[in-house]
C-alpha cells in the first residue's frame, strides 16, 4: 500500500471513531428521551395525510380566489392573489375605455360627424389610419389584461393545490455523514469516500 492509501485509511478511521463515539453518547437514556421528544415535536408540525386536501384547496380557490390559501392557513397570500387579479382588471377597464374613445371617433369620422380628433377648435388632429392603429393597440392590451387576470387566477388555484400537497410532506432534518468503503469487483480496487444519507 502506498502512502496515499495509508493517509486515506487513517482519515476514515478517525472519522469512524468520532461518529461511533457520538452515537454512543446519544444512546444514554436521558439524551434518547430528548431525541424522541424532538422527533415527536417535529411530527406534530405536520398534519396527518389527507388525500382530498389538495383537491379541496384547489376547488376552494377556483370558487373564490384566496379561499384555498385560507384553507391552507396562508392568509398572507390572499392579498397577493387579489392584487394580481385587480391589476389585470384595472388595466382591462382602462384599455377598454381608450378603445371605445378611439372607436367612437372612428365611427363619427366615417359617418361625417365631428369627432374628438378632427382638429376643430383646440382639439388635436389625428389621421384616420392612426385611429385604426389606436383601436388595434388598445384591443391587444385588453386581451393581454384578460390573459394576465386569468393567469393570476390559475396560479392562485395551482398554489393552493401545491401548498396543500407540501403541507403533508414530512421533512426530517436528521441527516448523517458516514465513511464508506466501496469494493469495485471489476477492477479489484477499493474506493474510499463519504456518503451523505437521506432517510425518507
Amino acid at each position: 500500500m502506498n502512502l496515499k492509501t495509508h493517509y486515506c485509511l487513517f482519515f476514515f478511521l478517525i472519522i469512524f471513531s468520532v461518529t461511533s463515539a457520538q452515537d454512543s453518547l446519544l444512546v444514554t437514556p436521558e439524551k434518547k428521551s430528548r431525541r424522541e421528544l424532538r422527533r415527536e415535536l417535529k411530527e406534530q408540525d405536520y398534519e396527518p395525510y389527507n388525500a382530498l386536501a389538495p383537491a379541496k384547496a384547489a376547488f376552494y380557490s377556483a370558487v373564490l380566489p384566496g379561499l384555498g390559501q385560507a384553507y391552507n392557513g396562508s392568509y398572507w397570500k390572499i392579498p397577493i392573489a387579489y392584487a394580481g387579479m385587480g391589476t389585470g382588471i384595472y388595466f382591462y377597464l382602462e384599455n377598454d375605455k381608450e378603445y371605445d374613445r378611439f372607436r367612437n371617433a372612428y365611427k363619427d369620422r366615417l359617418a361625417g360627424r365631428p369627432d374628438e380628433f378632427d382638429g376643430n377648435g383646440d382639439r388635436p388632429f389625428v389621421q384616420t389610419n392612426r385611429l385604426i392603429d389606436a383601436q388595434e393597440f388598445y384591443q391587444k392590451n385588453k386581451e393581454i389584461s384578460i390573459l394576465v387576470t386569468l393567469g393570476v387566477y390559475m396560479l392562485n388555484i395551482i398554489d393552493a393545490n401545491v401548498e396543500a400537497h407540501l403541507r403533508q410532506f414530512n421533512v426530517d432534518e436528521d441527516l448523517s455523514v458516514k465513511p464508506n468503503l466501496d469494493f469495485d469487483a471489476l477492477s479489484g480496487k477499493t474506493n474510499y469516500g463519504l456518503t451523505l444519507n437521506f432517510n425518507f
